[in-house]
């Protein structure tokens, strides 16, 4: 899938809200606390529906920025196309990136924005030895972002 393949447009007047099922999240923020003090990523997993990013699941992918582990990531495009392979064959697609920041905000870096693609998701979730801090998710608008809500569901 290529960046062209998505299908999630925002502006700043018409952002989706990002929506996961409870556990999903929960799944998510264990992924997330488990890899401190490095920065952790992975790919979010679902559709686009009615206005909503709905996220069926999270899945980590390993992080090959060797050199600075605790303050870039750097996906291994192997884990990107294998999960985007077992999206497919769910019928769903990769519509976003999630990362943490071991003790910074989660907000994204010139980095972050530098590496963003058009159409996906990007989910930053702030995680400090105490845990999770914060979460918030963001959509690339030409070379600035656009904060995302995010809302779970009932399981």
């Amino acid at each position: 899938m290529s960046a062209t393949d998505c299908v999630i447009e925002a502006t700043a007047r018409s952002v989706p809200t990002l929506r996961f099922d409870a556990s999903q999240l929960r799944h998510l923020e264990a992924l997330a606390t488990a890899g401190y003090p490095e920065e952790v990523c992975g790919l979010l997993i679902g559709h686009e529906a009615n206005g909503e990013v709905l996220v069926s699941r999270a899945v980590q992918a390993n992080n090959l920025a060797t050199d600075r582990r605790r303050d870039r990531y750097l996906l291994d495009p192997d884990d990107f196309v294998a999960a985007d392979d077992q999206a497919r064959r769910d019928g769903l697609q990769i519509v976003g990136i999630w990362h943490t920041h071991p003790d910074h905000p989660a907000r994204p870096s010139p980095t972050d924005i530098a590496r963003a693609w058009v159409g996906y998701v990007y989910l930053i979730l702030s995680v400090g030895a105490e845990g999770l801090i914060a979460r918030r998710s963001w959509l690339l608008n030409g070379s600035s972002t656009i904060e995302q809500r995010i809302e779970e569901s009932a399981p």
